[in-house]
């Protein structure tokens, strides 16, 4: 067993010198899974008002403005990572999606973007750019495969296979893109050999990073509509602790774990309902971490 891992918080320090701190944004764009180019209905998990942002429909600039002053009421954290969250942040044409991005990096305040966005929206006008703006800040691009199950996939929408994943991971390294892997936990029907399959499908990708999300039951979603009708079951907090440090223990040294739990707006979240009180989640995980032998000093960013 490894006796320490790779978290977030570690690496970014060792990458900026100093705690850096990230700033949810929204660029307002849209999905193929929802505008009709796949479908209309969005991921079965997906619920429009499950992203956080400071200031939700504003421009770039105030949304990291307003981010900043709720910040400094907790953290004096000086530099931030710009988060790209909501939808599909490369779903539109590069010269339309350039001039914002660029106008974010090159602030002092931003040492680097991350940009949330689906593996089949990633095409040559898009990977040109991403390459551009790697030259001005580092460039995190997160991919949402959350399973490698292909039966899976297709129950929650997910709308493209395994292969089209593992090409992005490979045409993203090839411009010196840092590739983080969404992965979730919990999924319906999934056994624990599924979820660690998964793992390995990322880490044989090449992903540099990995976010090990455990999965939410949210009102108004597919998903709440089958959890009501008895065909979705939550994990227990002590059967996602077990699946969670299995996965974390199948990662090579070298992979940044990103995150190990998330949350979830209290008004939308509907189960797990212990994943809400986040003080007994983080000391539940600490406990593990001492039982196992794991150190924390390169394990998370919840």
């Amino acid at each position: 067993m490894q006796e320490s891992y790779y978290s977030l918080n570690s690496y970014l320090k060792q990458c900026f010198g100093e705690k850096v701190y990230k700033i949810s944004l929204d660029l307002g764009l849209s999905c193929p899974n929802r505008d009709g180019t796949l479908d209309t209905r969005g991921c079965i998990f997906c619920n429009n008002g499950s992203s956080h942002f400071a200031a939700k429909g504003c421009d770039i600039s105030e949304q990291i403005a307003r981010a900043r002053e709720l910040i400094s009421k907790k953290t004096d954290a000086k530099l931030f990572i710009a988060y790209f969250q909501s939808f599909t942040n490369t779903y539109a044409p590069a010269e339309q999606l350039e001039p914002i991005f660029k106008s974010v990096a090159e602030r002092q305040d931003i040492a680097a973007l991350s940009i949330a966005t689906r593996p089949d929206c990633l095409p040559s006008d898009i990977l040109q750019m991403l390459e551009r703006l790697a030259r001005i800040k580092p460039i995190f691009v997160e991919l949402g495969l959350q399973t490698a199950n292909e039966k899976t996939a297709e129950y929650i929408r997910r709308c493209y296979k395994n292969e089209v994943y593992c090409d992005a991971v490979a045409r993203l390294k090839a411009i010196g893109i840092n590739v983080v892997t969404h992965v979730i936990i919990g999924l319906p029907n999934e056994t624990r050999e599924d979820i660690l399959k998964t793992v390995k499908l990322a880490v044989d990708s090449g992903t540099n990073g990995i976010k090990l999300q455990l999965l939410h039951i949210l009102r108004g979603t597919d998903l709440y509509d089958d959890y009501v009708n008895g065909k979705v079951f939550p994990l227990s907090i002590e059967e996602y602790m077990d699946i969670l440090f299995d996965c974390i223990e199948h990662l090579p040294e070298e992979t940044v774990v990103h995150r190990i739990t998330g949350d979830a707006p209290k008004a939308l979240l509907a189960e797990p309902k212990w994943s809400a009180d986040k003080k007994t989640v983080l000391n539940t995980i600490n406990r593990e971490l001492k039982a196992r032998g794991i150190r924390q000093g390169r394990l998370y960013n919840v």
